[in-house]
C-alpha cells in the first residue's frame, strides 16, 4: 500500500494506492474527491517544477493538480486549441503540409504550407470544424518514438517540416522525441496537452499573416492562423472587446489623425517622419526627461553615429550582435554604425583619472541608434531601424552598486507614475552565449537580485534571456488595455570595465575596476510614444498634449479677443493656436474634438464684448470664464510631475 498526496491551493488530501505500477494523475484526481467536470476541474498535474498530462504516472509521493485557475492552465488550452486547428485544417485541405503551432501570450497560432492562400471564408469553415472535433471528445494521446521511427514517420507522411525539426534534435543528441495523436492528427510535441478535445473552451481564429519558415526571409513563407482561446465565452467576449479597443487605439491609425507622425515605403521601412505635432510631443518628452535626470545627479552628454569597427570587435558587439548592425567605411577604415550608446560613455569616463571621490558617475544621452530589423517584424512606432534610447551609464564602486540600483528603480517607478502605468519586472539571467567570468555574472546577478527584493515587488525569473555582457532587470508596464510593454531595463556589467581597462583609485590608493550599469527608462523613445498614444487613445494629459488649447471664434468681430487671448496665454508658456476660419462654429469644434484637443475655448460677441471665453474640456462645457479664471485653471494641470529627490544619491 503506497500513501500520495493530492495538493490544491491549500487543501491536501491523501490518498491510498495499492496496486504495484504507480497511479496516473487523472487516478490520483479522482481518488482525491475532485470533480471531472466545472471551471476546477484537473487538466493536468505539476510534479517537481513540472507539468505532466493527466494520463501519465505519477513519478513520486505528492501532485499538484492545474485547473483553469492556475497560470499554466490558458497555456495548456491555447497550446491544444492550436492542435485541433491544425487538425481541421488537415481534414479540411489534405495537401496541407504543419510547420509548429505554439501558445503565446493572447492566444496561439499554428504555420502552414498550402498551395493556396487562406480565405476569410476559410477560416469560418476551420472553426466550423473545430467545433465539431471538440464534441467528438478526442483524447490527446503521448508516445514517445526514436528519433529514426519519428523521421520515418514524418518522411512518409511528407511532412518536410516536421522532419526538419526532428534532423535538428538529433544533431542535439537527443535519442526520443514524443508525439500527440488526437483524431487522425499526430503532431511531435513536447506537451502537455488538455485531457480531450472537449476541454476545448470558447475560441475564436483572429486572422491569417505571412511567416518564414524559421523566420529566415532565405526560407518558404509559410501562412499563419492567429487564434485566442478561454475557458469560458464570457472571458473570450471580454477579450475581442478588447481587441476592437485595441483596433481603435492602433498608433499608426491615432498617427495619421492626429497628424503626428507618418511612415514612407519611399523613404524606407522602419524609419519615422515626425510631424510639427508629434516632434513637440516628442520635444514635451525629452525635455520632461532630461530634466528629471538633471535633478538626479545625471550629466547629460552625447556620442557619435559611428565608431570604429574594432571597438564592437572588442567590446563583444562584433560576435553577438553583428546581425542587428550597419557598417560604413571612411578612409579604408571599417565602422560600424551605433546599434547602443555604451561604447562612448566609456571614453568619456576614461578621458580623466578617477577616484573614487568621482563614483558615482551618471552619463545620460538621449542617443540615436541604429539597428537592422528583419522587414517582417517592423510594426509603426513600435518596432523601427532608427530610434532614440533613453540610454545612461552609472560607474560605480562595488559597494555603491545597491543603492544606485535602488536609485534607477526609484526613478523608473516615478516615471511610470507620471503617466498612470503600472508594472512588472523580470530578472533575466546569463544566456548561452555570453562574456565574462562566472564570478562576474554571480555577483552581477546577486547584485540585481538584492535591489529587487528591497522593493517590495514580486519579480519573475526570465532564465538566459540576460545581455550578453551581464544579466538585466526588464520593466514591463501595463497599459489601459493591459498589455505589457518592454520599456526600462538595467543591466549590471562587471565585463566591458575589463575588457577596456576602465580603473579608479580607492581609498587604499590601489587600482580598482568601476562597476558599469547600463540603463533605459522609456527604452525606445519612438516605441514609448506608440505606447502613450494607445494607452490615452491620442487624448494627452494636459501638460504632454502638443497642442493645449484652441480659441475658436463665432464671427470676424471677436477675431481681435482671440487673438489677444492667445498672446497671454502664449506669454504663459501655454501651447496655444487660434482657428479663425469662416466656418460653422459646430464644424470646428467637432475638428478641435477630432484632434484630441484637451480646452476649446469659444469666442463669439458676447465673449469679446465682456472679456471671456467659453470654456469646454474634453467635452464639459465649463461656461464663461475671464483670462485669469482660466489659466488658474489650466496651471497647475499643464506642469510636468515633478518630485522630491528622494534616495538619490549626490554625485
Amino acid at each position: 500500500m503506497s500513501l500520495y498526496r493530492v495538493c490544491q491551493a491549500d487543501k491536501i488530501k491523501e490518498v491510498e494506492w495499492a496496486q504495484d505500477s504507480p497511479p496516473s494523475g487523472a487516478e490520483l484526481c479522482r481518488l482525491a474527491g475532485l470533480a471531472a467536470k466545472g471551471p476546477g476541474r484537473p487538466l493536468a498535474f505539476r510534479q517537481n517544477g513540472e507539468i505532466f498530462d493527466l494520463s501519465a504516472p505519477a513519478a513520486g509521493p505528492e501532485i499538484s493538480p492545474v485547473s483553469a485557475a492556475d497560470p499554466e492552465g490558458l497555456n495548456l488550452l491555447r497550446h491544444s486549441v492550436a492542435h485541433i486547428m491544425a487538425e481541421a485544417v488537415i481534414r479540411l485541405f489534405p495537401r496541407t503540409k504543419v510547420a509548429i503551432g505554439p501558445s503565446i501570450e493572447d492566444g496561439f497560432y499554428y504555420d502552414f504550407d498550402k498551395p493556396e492562400p487562406f480565405t476569410p471564408e476559410d477560416l469560418g469553415l476551420i472553426a466550423k470544424e473545430m467545433e465539431t472535433i471538440c464534441g467528438q471528445a478526442q483524447v490527446f494521446e503521448r508516445r514517445e518514438e526514436s528519433i529514426e521511427s519519428a523521421l520515418d514517420f514524418f518522411r512518409e507522411k511528407e511532412e518536410v517540416y516536421k522532419a526538419e525539426l526532428i534532423e535538428d534534435l538529433a544533431k542535439t543528441g537527443e535519442k526520443t522525441v514524443s508525439f500527440y495523436r488526437c483524431g487522425d492528427f499526430t503532431d511531435l510535441c513536447r506537451g502537455p496537452h488538455i485531457p480531450d478535445t472537449s476541454s476545448a473552451g470558447a475560441f475564436k481564429l483572429l486572422s491569417v499573416a505571412g511567416a518564414y519558415w524559421r523566420g529566415d526571409s532565405s526560407r518558404p513563407m509559410l501562412q499563419r492562423i492567429y487564434g485566442t482561446a478561454f475557458f469560458t465565452p464570457k472571458e473570450l467576449r471580454v477579450h475581442l472587446d478588447l481587441l476592437e479597443e485595441a483596433k481603435k487605439r492602433d498608433h499608426r491609425k491615432l498617427g495619421r489623425e492626429l497628424d503626428l507622425f507618418s511612415l514612407h515605403e519611399e523613404i524606407g521601412g522602419g524609419l519615422v517622419v515626425w510631424h510639427p505635432k508629434g516632434a513637440l510631443l516628442r520635444s514635451i518628452l525629452e525635455n520632461f526627461e532630461r530634466n528629471e535626470h538633471l535633478r538626479r545627479g545625471y550629466e547629460a552628454v552625447m556620442g557619435p553615429q559611428i565608431l570604429r569597427a574594432d571597438l564592437w570587435q572588442k567590446s563583444g558587439h562584433l560576435d553577438y550582435y553583428r546581425e542587428n548592425m550597419y557598417f560604413t567605411e571612411a578612409d579604408g577604415q571599417p565602422y560600424a554604425i551605433k546599434p547602443m550608446n555604451c561604447l562612448a560613455h566609456m571614453f568619456i569616463y576614461k578621458s580623466h583619472l578617477r577616484s573614487f571621490r568621482d563614483l558615482p558617475l551618471r552619463l545620460f544621452e538621449l542617443g540615436t541608434v541604429q539597428r537592422q530589423e528583419k522587414s517582417g517584424v517592423l510594426h509603426g512606432l513600435t518596432r523601427v531601424r532608427q530610434f532614440t534610447q533613453d540610454d545612461a551609464h552609472i560607474f560605480c564602486t562595488p559597494a555603491q552598486v545597491d543603492s544606485e540600483i535602488k536609485d534607477v528603480l526609484k526613478l523608473v517607478s516615478d516615471m511610470m507614475d507620471a503617466f498612470g502605468f503600472d508594472f512588472e519586472m523580470e530578472l533575466s539571467t546569463r544566456p548561452e552565449k555570453s562574456i565574462g567570468s562566472d564570478a562576474d555574472w554571480e555577483m552581477a546577478t546577486r547584485a540585481l537580485t538584492e535591489a529587487l527584493a528591497s522593493t517590495g515587488r514580486a519579480y519573475e525569473i526570465n532564465h538566459g534571456d540576460g545581455a550578453f555582457y551581464g544579466p538585466k532587470i526588464d520593466v514591463k508596464l501595463k497599459d489601459a488595455l493591459n498589455r505589457r510593454w518592454q520599456c526600462a531595463t538595467i543591466q549590471c556589467d562587471f565585463t566591458l570595465p575589463e575588457r577596456f581597462d576602465l580603473t579608479f583609485t580607492d581609498t587604499d590608493n590601489q587600482k580598482k575596476r568601476p562597476v558599469m550599469l547600463h540603463r533605459t527608462v522609456f527604452g525606445s523613445l519612438e516605441r514609448f510614444i506608440g505606447v502613450l498614444i494607445e494607452h490615452f487613445a491620442g487624448d494627452f494629459p494636459l501638460w504632454l498634449a502638443p497642442v493645449q488649447a484652441v480659441l475658436l471664434t463665432v464671427t470676424s468681430r471677436a477675431d481681435q479677443a482671440a487673438g489677444s487671448f492667445l498672446q497671454k496665454l502664449k506669454k504663459l508658456g501655454i501651447r496655444a493656436q487660434t482657428d479663425l476660419r469662416n466656418e460653422k462654429l459646430g464644424y470646428k469644434i467637432r475638428e478641435a474634438q477630432l484632434a484630441k484637443i484637451p480646452y476649446i475655448l469659444v469666442f463669439g460677441d458676447k465673449e469679446a464684448e465682456n472679456g471671456t471665453a467659453a470654456v469646454r474640456r474634453r467635452g464639459q462645457e465649463l461656461g464663461p470664464m475671464t483670462m485669469e479664471g482660466f489659466t488658474g485653471l489650466i496651471a497647475p494641470e499643464a506642469k510636468a510631475p515633478v518630485w522630491e529627490r528622494q534616495g538619490v544619491l549626490s554625485s
